[in-house]
């Protein structure tokens, strides 16, 4: 598939940094023009053969995390400040991202029984203080690394600071791994699902929340003062996260968008299984839930890189029954899974 194809714009959607930016936040045009910018030096580094990637730690079986400081530039691995086993820095963003990381891959090993990034003891590296005032953040799938801006301190704050944006942006990197969502209409609307769905998963995880007591917003720890919303997105009521919110939450206001419009609804849209997988969640737990999409993720055949949502619900109600049978969940799994797909306008899937 081509880098088009699989590239992400960052956390923050490129559409709510245009929508900032036409109402006059002049940090939000620059961030912009930073991605823009961003893309292009990728893309002639990897022209070039630059090797910029991560190794993976097969012979130990386990992964170590490398935290770099690129100082207000947007250069990758510039400065090494924290490696795995080091002691706490005097930088706090710098043990909060070393922290998160951590944190994530504990979740992936404990509840998902997944080895780091690629299932094989990756090693994950993490750029931070990317570039000056950024308002994004970003794994890339071209070098194999997660960079992290600071926010301009009034519309975003520091963007590594909060878990659900780290492990969001290392679960791109799964689905990349697994089964590679190409990052357009539907399938790229999945691509961006699954991520929202490790990332509530993993912040539940670390703050001891539940289905019931987590409040299910995504970003909500990194938007600032003069943000006009209260997060990002929200699982539980999409549409509904900040003034503007395009979300929808049932296939009845799904529809074709030109691939201009967020390459296609991938945000927009990722508020219709958000939603199914809070449903689910709310009747058998969080956890429960993620151990169901993770392994319907590992079914390739049927989530294969230009998946549907029909597909994808496909996968998750095969990969439910397979689970109730091996009494690995409770027996009113496959009633809420598919009660859930049916309130967001998915009522029948056929089964092979």
């Amino acid at each position: 598939m081509s880098d088009q194809d699989t590239h992400k714009d960052g956390f923050i959607p490129k559409f709510l940094l245009e929508q900032l930016a036409e109402k006059g936040n002049e940090d939000a045009k620059k961030t912009i023009v930073q991605m823009e910018k961003i893309d292009k030096k990728i893309t002639e580094l990897k022209k070039n053969n630059v090797e910029s990637s991560s190794l993976s730690n097969r012979m130990e079986g386990h992964a170590e995390r490398e935290i770099y400081d690129s100082q207000n530039t947007s250069q990758f691995k510039r400065k090494l400040v924290r490696k795995e086993g080091d002691l706490p820095v005097a930088d706090e963003v710098v043990n909060i991202t070393y922290d998160f990381c951590g944190s994530t891959l504990k979740y992936f090993q404990q509840k998902l029984n997944r080895n780091s990034l690629d299932g094989s003891g990756m090693n994950v590296i993490c750029n931070v203080h990317y570039e000056e005032d950024y308002n994004n953040a970003f794994w890339d799938e071209r070098l194999k690394q997660l960079s992290f801006g600071d926010g301009d301190g009034k519309t975003f704050i520091n963007l590594s600071r909060s878990i659900d944006v780290v492990a969001h942006e290392m679960a791109h990197a799964v689905t990349d791994f697994v089964n590679g969502l190409n990052y357009q209409r539907q399938s790229g609307a999945l691509n961006e699902h699954f991520s929202d769905v490790l990332g509530t998963a993993v912040q539940q995880f670390v703050k001891g929340q539940t289905a019931d007591t987590a409040d299910w917003l995504i970003g909500d720890e990194i938007v600032g003062p003069q943000f006009p919303g209260k997060a990002i997105r929200s699982m539980k009521n999409p549409g509904t996260a900040y003034n503007g919110d395009r979300q929808v939450a049932h296939m009845n206001d799904y529809k074709e968008l030109p691939l201009s419009d967020d390459n296609g609804g991938v945000h927009y849209f990722s508020g219709i299984p958000n939603k199914a997988f809070f449903l689910v969640a709310m009747e058998i737990g969080t956890d429960q839930a993620a151990f169901i999409w993770y392994n319907a993720w590992q079914e390739r055949d049927i989530i294969h890189p230009n998946a549907t949502f029909h597909e994808a619900f496909e996968a998750v109600l095969k990969t439910a029954k397979e689970l109730v049978r091996q009494g690995r969940l409770p027996q009113n799994t496959v009633s809420a899974v598919e009660s859930a797909f049916s309130k967001v306008g998915i009522k029948s899937l056929v089964l092979v």
